[in-house]
């Protein structure tokens, strides 16, 4: 789907250059990052702002046109992430450089997500090392 220019400048500034959902910044990244639907299309999601979330390539793969995945805690399914209705701050933590679901969406995402691959810790590490990581 092709985001109208003006649209896919506001959600990186709302987004403030950061993923919604690993808190990625796009600064220093090589990839420049999607505008995703939070709602898929597939699912009758919409395109319009407050549908849209800036995603990371990794993210933005990964989620695809889901919406619910499974939490490793109880084995159900929960909510994906939605960064237009939820607090972040609801639902995960920063652990160091490592994301920690609070909630049965927190975790799910993070799994879905795999937030905490390898490659995404040293990416965080280096992000924490530059002022850039968002923990606080």
């Amino acid at each position: 789907m092709n985001i109208p220019a003006r649209l896919r400048a506001e959600v990186i500034r709302r987004a403030d250059g950061r993923c919604e959902y690993c808190q990625l910044s796009q600064a220093g990244q090589e990839a420049a990052f999607h505008v995703d639907h939070i709602h898929p299309l597939a699912h009758g999601g919409l395109t319009g702002l407050s549908n849209l979330a800036l995603a990371c390539v990794s993210c933005s793969l990964r989620k695809g046109a889901r919406t619910t995945a499974k939490d490793p805690q109880s084995g159900k399914q929960a909510p994906v992430f939605h960064p237009r209705e939820w607090k972040w701050q609801d639902h995960f933590r920063w652990v160091g450089e490592r994301v920690e679901g609070i909630s049965p969406t927190g975790r799910a995402t993070m799994e879905l997500l795999r937030m905490n691959r390898e490659l995404a810790l040293a990416i965080r590490t280096e992000e924490m090392r530059l002022g850039r990581h968002p923990a606080e």
